[in-house]
């Protein structure tokens, strides 16, 4: 089947992104059909569209953004207690414009979760990468949080891995192609982003223009808005949030995988205007750092465009050493204080 056109596309009415019903994969026959043509249309032309279906509870959602809430309320002293400067593993907390983005200053703080798992040390042989795997920093002011973000990943990772089979189902290729990248301990995490209004500098970077760098994103943003995509002309498209929905972007290792064949596509936030605040939750669904990523192997591999090409961010099939490379640019003072000799 050729792929659909932006326009047979069901979208949100006001910015045209496509929206995919998951939940069409348990229906008929017909139902599938549809989810696949949806679901290829997306990936292949845009890269960027909206899920809804995904089996995520209202009061589930609430009660995650709740607890977030709670730690940016939490008086800076005992955010600070779970510093990511603490942490050569990259997790915990980063103040306002301490991470980078594109060499820029990003204008908000974050809170980097990911699988619990004790601290891998590389050993001399081992590669540099193994220090993105350890234990996160919990806050002793909000016990909660653990349960609610740990909880968070699960969930999500599910419905993360139910999408990627049915993707891989809808270009033709094997649903099961990539389980081998997360089978044992895949490199999965979250952030809890807050953006609290413009720099003082009046700088409206709230997050630089940036490609996500492992399989698939699912983003959960408040009512605020800010979120861009960058079109094929370099315009950007505003994506107004829609309840009940994941907004889903892939990473750059599937459109490498594919030769460009799915999309991997920019995009930023804006800094909401003056003092409002915005938060979300983007949850990467990652392979194990040490993935080794097999091109895929599907019907229309001949039709594939190519990967984008940047020779400033150049791309590894093995997973771990473009996750590291982005940590050591985003978090310089995490680098400098733990990593001196990787720079």
């Amino acid at each position: 089947m050729t792929p659909m056109t932006q326009q047979s596309l069901s979208s949100t009415p006001t910015t045209g992104l496509p929206v995919v019903d998951l939940s069409l994969a348990d229906g008929s026959a017909a139902d599938r059909a549809r989810l696949h043509d949806t679901l290829r249309a997306a990936a292949t032309e845009v890269g960027f569209f909206q899920l809804t279906g995904h089996g995520i509870t209202k009061a589930e959602t609430d009660e995650l953004t709740g607890t977030m809430r709670a730690f940016f309320d939490l008086p800076e002293a005992d955010r600070l207690s779970v510093s990511n400067l603490n942490s050569p593993h990259f997790r915990g907390y980063t103040r306002t414009g301490d991470e980078r983005t594109g060499g820029s200053q990003d204008w908000r703080d974050q809170l980097d979760v990911g699988a619990e798992l004790p601290p891998h040390v590389p050993g001399p042989d081992e590669p540099a990468y193994w220090w993105l795997e350890g234990p996160n920093q919990w806050p002793d002011a909000l016990p909660g949080l653990r349960t609610a973000t740990l909880g968070w990943i699960d969930r999500l990772s599910g419905v993360a891995t139910r999408l990627l089979h049915e993707l891989l189902t809808a270009i033709g290729a094997k649903p099961d192609f990539y389980d081998y990248a997360f089978a044992g301990h895949p490199h999965l995490r979250l952030k809890l982003v807050r953006y609290p209004g413009t720099a003082p500098d009046g700088a409206g970077q709230g997050v630089g223009a940036h490609k996500d760098y492992g399989f698939i994103t699912l983003l959960l943003q408040d009512s605020v808005g800010g979120l861009q995509v960058e079109r094929p002309d370099g315009s950007f498209l505003e994506v107004p949030p829609l309840e009940g929905a994941f907004v889903v972007n892939l990473g750059e290792l599937l459109e490498v995988a594919t030769d460009g064949y799915l999309k991997a596509t920019s995009h930023r936030v804006v800094s909401p205007p003056g003092a409002r605040e915005r938060y979300s939750v983007p949850f990467f669904y990652n392979p194990r750092l040490d993935a080794h990523i097999e091109p895929l192997e599907f019907p229309h591999a001949h039709h594939a465009p190519g990967a984008t090409q940047d020779p400033g961010n150049p791309l590894f099939a093995e997973f771990g050493r473009n996750e590291l490379k982005g940590y050591l640019r985003a978090h310089p003072a995490v680098t400098r204080r733990h990593h001196a000799d990787l720079l």
